[in-house]
């Protein structure tokens, strides 16, 4: 129908399209408004001004005008009705590319275009390129639920804004009167340009929203990022309430749960029970201080559980019994904004995701022994926003197990991160507005990730060497040596070994403990020191077998000081084996 016309070319390629494949006349059509349905015969057809020439066939249904008061109605209107409310009646004749072509202007004027396109400046582009494919990408993207709820609304909510604003200037202009200088008109012309500023910005916002790279660079953020999320806080008759979430037990299954954890901890007049069979339903109904436990069991959701106020969430049993699984694809699995929130002894599921598994929003999120099975992204971690995940298993992101941004506080203890793209993503893209984040790192098993275990996502201004302090001389006079000792090691293994097949596999050495003192590297314990020397060796051996691959990548590269900067607070025990590109990298954007 558009063919690669311009914007200003609309009207006149749908006008060919529709002479093409419309018949001219004598089919019939029922006329759809909001008010009736009427069965019509169509006798001629403008296709310029989009309307059809027609005759009334029979009474109305849905509404009590008479056949008097529509045949008044079409007299008014010179029998001239928009195509866009006729539907083709099917009957033995070929008029199956008329209805067609009808469905298509239908859905077009519906969905895709929009009042101010013909008034863009810039017309020297391929519209249906800048403006119809990616509206229509987002259209099934939100129709096969791959667009979170939110988002959606905003886009919505957006849209109708924009034609608002866009009646309202258009309404201004039309009454305005360049040459008069009067009191008035200026008045309007300010107005004027004050809603030209508004509508070009809810103009950009669409834009954002529509183009898939930046909808969730961009738009998202706008959207989620910075929510108001409001907590019930305390119950407004006092007291705490214990939500009990059980799809199907047996009286021996109620009975250990009485006697091994109701009573001991949840036996004062303070608390009352609750029984529910969706756990996404006992968090909704929950206040500030409530506790939800999950009995052993397979409970499937749709929609998001989403944490406002400060609440416990715990599984009864083994994490691996107590499993939540979630099959809509447009929203987060889990999103947390309460205080001071605790998960614990819970298995979490993804089945056909878009939006990924948890998301720590602002406040305070504890997590232990859960289990997250991904299927798109992992843990990610907000600005301000503080995680504290100690013994839990993580595997199967498509993206990074734990994405932790500018502003956060992230503390991992004895956890499992494996079978990602990539382990742990730090975004250091710190400016005025964001602090550098603050992350500790104990005893963490990291392996088996597609690219780097950990690896830094930084501005392409600087580079892998840098450090968030200005170095002294002294410690460049240090790091010059050392870089000097490691190169002639690396050298020496190199001529030792002429094996160039080497797997890019490398990494699997423990990670040292660091402290940082304005940013000087510790010193090796007395007891370590041999064995930290050789795994060095042994690293800067294998980092030059890495080169090439590494100078493949462009400007994703190795970066064996990541863990020297001020960002960890503390690192130690950690276990690094069979990453794809290595233990440590750095990303230059």
């Amino acid at each position: 129908m558009l063919g690669d016309c311009k914007t200003s070319e609309v009207e006149a390629f749908t006008t060919e399209y529709l002479e093409k494949t419309v018949e001219p006349c004598d089919w019939q059509a029922i006329w759809h408004t909001d008010v009736f349905d009427v069965l019509v015969e169509v006798a001629d057809v403008d296709c310029k001004e989009l309307k059809a020439k027609v005759e009334l066939e029979c009474e109305t249904r849905g509404c009590d005008l008479t056949e008097e008061a529509m045949k008044l109605l079409l007299e008014a209107t010179l029998h001239k009705v928009p195509l866009l409310e006729l539907s083709v009646v099917y009957d033995e004749s070929d008029f199956d590319q008329t209805a067609l072509a009808l469905e298509h202007l239908r859905f077009f004027y519906e969905h895709i275009w929009r009042k101010w396109d013909e008034e863009d400046e810039d017309d020297d582009f391929d519209y249906f390129v800048r403006c119809v494919e990616p509206r229509l990408r987002l259209y099934y993207d939100i129709l096969e639920d791959r667009v979170p709820a939110g988002l959606e609304a905003e886009y919505h909510s957006t849209l109708a804004l924009c034609s608002e604003r866009f009646q309202e200037f258009s309404s201004l202009r039309s009454g305005l009167d360049i040459d008069s200088e009067s009191e008035q008109d200026n008045v309007s012309m300010v107005e004027g340009l004050r809603l030209y500023e508004q509508l070009e910005a809810l103009k950009r916002k669409l834009r954002i929203i529509e183009n898939p790279l930046l909808r969730y660079v961009l738009g998202y953020k706008v959207n989620s990022g910075q929510q108001s999320y409001r907590a019930k806080g305390p119950r407004p008759a006092g007291g705490r309430v214990l939500h009990l979430v059980s799809a199907l037990s047996t009286v021996h299954q109620l009975q250990s749960l009485i006697t091994d954890k109701l009573m001991p901890h949840y036996s004062s007049e303070e608390f009352e029970v609750q029984f529910h069979s969706d756990p996404v339903l006992a968090v909704s109904a929950c206040y500030e201080g409530d506790v939800v436990i999950v009995c052993p069991g397979l409970y499937s959701i749709t929609s998001s559980i989403s944490i406002v106020d400060s609440i416990e969430v715990e599984g009864y049993g083994l994490a691996d019994e107590v499993v939540i699984e979630k099959r809509n694809k447009g929203d987060t699995f889990v999103e947390s904004t309460g205080a001071n929130v605790k998960l614990s002894n819970l298995k979490f599921v993804q089945r056909d995701a878009v939006e990924g598994i948890l998301c720590v929003r602002q406040g305070k999120l504890e997590m232990e022994n859960c289990v997250m099975q991904c299927e798109t992204t992992g843990v990610i971690v907000r600005s301000a926003a503080q995680l504290c995940m100690n013994m839990c298993d993580l595997y199967g992101s498509k993206g990074a197990g734990v994405e932790i941004n500018p502003g956060s506080v992230c503390s991992l203890v004895g956890n499992g991160i494996h079978h990602c793209k990539e382990g742990i993503l730090i975004k250091d893209f710190t400016d005025e507005l964001d602090a550098m984040p603050k992350i500790t790192m104990v005893n963490n098993m990291i392996h088996n990730n597609q690219g780097y275990g950990v690896i830094s996502v930084k501005p392409g201004e600087a580079t892998v060497e840098d450090l968030p302090a200005e170095p002294s001389a002294a410690d460049e006079k240090e790091k010059e040596s050392e870089d000097t000792r490691v190169q002639s090691e690396a050298d020496i293994d190199d001529e030792d070994d002429d094996d160039e097949d080497v797997p890019a596999i490398v990494m699997e050495e423990e990670c040292p403990a660091i402290k940082h003192d304005h940013s000087v590297p510790p010193d090796f314990t007395e007891g370590n020191d041999a064995i930290k020397q050789e795994l060095v060796a042994t690293s800067a051996k294998k980092h030059g077998l890495q080169l090439s691959r590494i100078k493949a990548l462009g400007s994703m590269q190795a970066d064996e000081n990541l863990l020297s900067q001020k960002m960890f607070i503390s690192i130690h025990g950690n276990q690094f084996e069979h990453n794809g590109e290595g233990s440590f990298g750095t990303f230059l954007y």
